[in-house]
């Protein structure tokens, strides 16, 4: 006996499939800002962390030298041998400091790698 009822065909239909890409295209455009930002976010944070940690090894500096030194490579040896990265800008130089005899300021550089967002001062006094 010859079977003539149609075959099964199995897959998708082209609706089916658009369907799914139109879903996964609005989860896209709802999701992204959201994680792009917590990137942001936490950049910023590590930046500002790094810079928290120059500022102590720089006032521990200043104490044993009688006095702060602007240059970020004499801090190398107090953060464990190297200067710490600034994920906004990619590199050890993205941090300034700015000093003075008895007073610095260490300050995160704000690249583009972590939107737009201002940077926390640290201060320190002798």
């Amino acid at each position: 006996m010859i079977n003539t009822s149609r075959p099964k065909c199995l897959g998708f239909t082209l609706i089916e499939v658009l369907v799914v890409v139109l879903i996964i295209g609005i989860l896209m455009c709802i999701t992204l800002p959201s994680y792009l930002s917590e990137v942001y976010a936490a950049r910023q944070s590590v930046a500002n962390s790094n810079a928290k940690s120059l500022a102590i090894a720089a006032q521990g500096k200043a104490i044993t030298a009688n006095g702060y030194d602007t240059t970020l490579a004499d801090y190398a040896i107090d953060m464990g041998g190297s200067l710490p990265q600034n994920p906004c800008t990619g590199t050890t130089t993205g941090y300034t400091i700015a000093a003075t005899a008895t007073t610095a300021t260490v300050t995160a550089i704000a690249g583009s790698n972590c939107g737009s967002w201002s940077p926390t001062i640290y201060a320190m006094t002798l």
